[in-house]
């Protein structure tokens, strides 16, 4: 690893011809993405406040542990989470990757959901798998808003993190919530803020169904903009003030300065849901350990690569852990 964590030049390049842009980039590898023989074994993880983790294991009785985080709406059967842990399994590691709170395909107990910047419940899932094996070292790799979530829980802890833990991976992490979610408004990126929208709406209304009167549900009929979701709803949840504390708390650029373990954040120059201020190259610049790469191509969690089995992401990644 060069002692410039701003990587200039990136090794990724670019995708096969037929992925011309940058939706082709994120949708094609999202919805015809297979990845076969990916056996997990599910185990359900009580956490202190009455709710539950559903965590899914791939066992290589390895002393090395992935963690792998997904992303909004995302959960541990998506092509870039099973495509990793293969990956990972094949390079003899343990692999737990763990689904947020009501995305195991079982709604969660309590009111509150998931966000970007909940950082609890990883903490929760690290702890568990140190209790469960003696692993000697453990490393953190994100999706999206599991980047995100990555990032934080790296910033926020600091020094204090375990110290088994030695890295971490970021890929196509919205580092700054608030400017993608206007970035997300515009021309056709709003198809993904209308899918995102769409499947939160249907959880939303599950929660007023066990949680009556503590969402004013009504609002869904004429919620059209992030800002107005995020005010009526997404706070709520969350147990934020309203959309502004919401934005500052879930955002990870707002905390990896405190970062103190070799983390690498993978984000597209044209993904179409990240704005750009989610890639902090003056950061990078003066961070002693975030490293900065950011592709021409590649779009939203994509990166692939012509006639293989994995993405570029996922090969950097391991690259990446395994060069520390």
């Amino acid at each position: 690893i060069s002692n410039m964590p701003l990587i200039r030049q990136s090794s990724y390049k670019g995708p096969p011809w037929y992925l011309c842009n940058a939706h082709l980039q994120t949708i094609v590898p999202s919805l015809f993405r297979t990845v076969s023989g990916v056996t997990y074994e599910r185990e359900r993880l009580e956490l202190p406040d009455g709710d539950f983790l559903d965590l899914d294991w791939l066992d290589s009785g390895s002393g090395q542990l992935a963690v792998i985080t997904h992303g909004l709406e995302g959960d541990t059967s998506r092509p870039y989470i099973r495509g990793m842990g293969k990956l990972l399994a094949g390079a003899h590691w343990d692999v737990l990757a763990w689904n947020c709170r009501s995305c195991s395909g079982e709604m969660n107990r309590n009111f509150r959901l998931y966000d970007h910047g909940e950082i609890q419940d990883i903490a929760a899932v690290i702890r568990h798998a140190l209790r469960t094996r003696p692993y000697e070292r453990i490393v953190l790799i994100g999706f999206s808003m599991g980047g995100n979530i990555t990032l934080k829980y790296l910033g926020v802890n600091g020094k204090e993190v375990p110290g088994q833990v030695r890295c971490g991976v970021a890929i196509s992490a919205p580092t700054d919530i608030k400017a993608s979610s206007d970035y997300i408004e515009r021309g056709f990126n709003a198809i993904y803020k209308r899918r995102f929208m769409s499947k939160l709406a249907k959880k939303i209304r599950q929660k007023d169904r066990h949680f009556p009167g503590m969402l004013d549900v009504a609002q869904l009929a004429h919620t059209r903009s992030w800002l107005a979701f995020d005010e009526a709803f997404s706070s709520k949840l969350g147990g934020y003030r309203d959309a502004a504390d919401f934005y500052y708390q879930t955002s990870a650029k707002n905390f990896v300065h405190g970062i103190s373990v070799p983390t690498l954040l993978l984000n597209a120059k044209n993904d179409p849901i990240l704005a750009p201020e989610c890639s902090v190259p003056g950061l990078a610049e003066k961070h002693p350990f975030l490293y900065l790469e950011t592709p021409a191509f590649g779009g939203h969690v994509g990166f692939t690569l012509a006639n293989d089995e994995f993405s570029w992401a996922e090969r950097r990644s391991l690259q990446f852990i395994s060069s520390l």
